[in-house]
């Protein structure tokens, strides 16, 4: 019986970015100051409102949920979203628009580096949208970004 040979290769694959944000809010490790509340498992109550117009709209001052350390990110995230209101007063719809700028982190799990997540946000009734981003790696201190509402609780 004649054995076969198979050819075998090792593609490496390298990334690079180039940094096109400042580190100001991006990725310092957790800073949160103030206890986290839950309307419900699925719902954050969030009851302070930012005067940073840049809170959660730009990638260099994204909203710290945290999370990744108790396998909590992707909840926390859906957590902070799903406690918002349309500046109408009108639930949101959102969906993941992907990852994007790497940034440095204590917390993160490869080469202590993160990546925010981007979300599209559309206030029920209305074609509008807005992009929010979200580290997943770092805690903060939770705000209702400006021009948004939150629930509230019952």
């Amino acid at each position: 019986m004649k054995k076969l040979l198979v050819p075998f290769a090792v593609i490496i694959i390298s990334c690079t970015s180039k940094k096109t944000a400042t580190a100001e809010n991006k990725g310092t490790g957790d800073t949160r100051t103030k206890a986290v509340e839950l309307l419900d498992h699925n719902t954050y109550w969030l009851t302070e409102e930012s005067n940073d117009k840049t809170y959660g709209y730009s990638q260099s001052n994204p909203i710290k949920v945290g999370g990744v350390k108790t396998q909590e990110g992707p909840l926390n995230e859906r957590r902070f979203l799903n406690a918002l209101f349309g500046p109408n007063d009108k639930k949101m719809t959102y969906f993941r628009a992907g990852s994007c700028c790497p940034f440095k982190t204590p917390n993160g799990f490869f080469n202590n580096s993160g990546m925010l997540d981007r979300y599209r946000l559309t206030e029920i009734g209305t074609k509008d949208t807005i992009d929010i981003y979200i580290n997943m790696y770092d805690t903060g201190d939770l705000k209702i970004p400006v021009g948004l509402k939150a629930k509230e609780k019952k």
